[in-house]
């Protein structure tokens, strides 16, 4: 019985699948997305944000660590040089998985599994993300305090915006008057 075992072995021997899944990672890293099965992507994506985690910190060790994993020079000096800057402030999911239509010989579930950052449809060209700030308390602090100065100078704006208005309707009947003043002038 394999309770609580969750590796899935996609009908290979540990070290084929090793190999496979590096290369894979290696190409993922090389041209931001591949088109493989399903159950493929998600096994990738299980052994490839863990390395891509790694590569946000630049030191030896972790470069080893993950030339251990990729089995190739120069995808690591691609991940650690291109991708690092890009998924720096990501705080993780830095893959995505999009189904396609079954694979026409063997009717397989297909996937595209790409990198979130390098995705231009999606982001529309904007590569900047901004740091989450942690959230600690909710209690009234520098986030109350920016959101009312937010809010004053709209209010501001909409009051300078009611006053001409209010002094429009105001004369409108004066006239109105003085044009049923003349009619009623007239005809006495």
């Amino acid at each position: 019985m394999r309770h609580g075992k969750k590796v899935n072995h996609l009908g290979r021997t540990d070290s084929h699948r090793k190999a496979m899944l590096a290369n894979m990672a290696s190409s993922l890293i090389l041209h931001k997305r591949i088109t493989t099965t399903l159950a493929k992507a998600k096994a990738l994506r299980l052994y490839v944000e863990p390395i891509l985690t790694k590569s946000k910190n630049d030191t030896t060790h972790s470069r080893r660590t993950a030339f251990s994993y990729l089995q190739d020079k120069e995808t690591v000096t691609i991940l650690f040089r291109e991708i690092a800057e890009k998924i720096a402030n990501r705080p993780g999911g830095y893959t995505r998985i999009v189904k396609l239509e079954n694979r026409l010989g063997d009717n397989a579930e297909m996937a595209i599994i790409e990198l979130v950052d390098y995705n231009t449809v999606y982001t529309k060209g904007e590569a900047k993300v901004e740091k989450k700030a942690t959230r600690r308390r909710g209690g009234a602090g520098k986030g109350k305090s920016a959101a009312s100065a937010a809010v004053t100078p709209a209010d501001d704006a909409v009051i300078v915006e009611e006053a001409p208005a209010a002094e429009i309707v105001e004369e409108t009947p004066v006239v109105e008057d003085k044009v049923i003043e003349n009619p009623e002038e007239k005809g006495e």
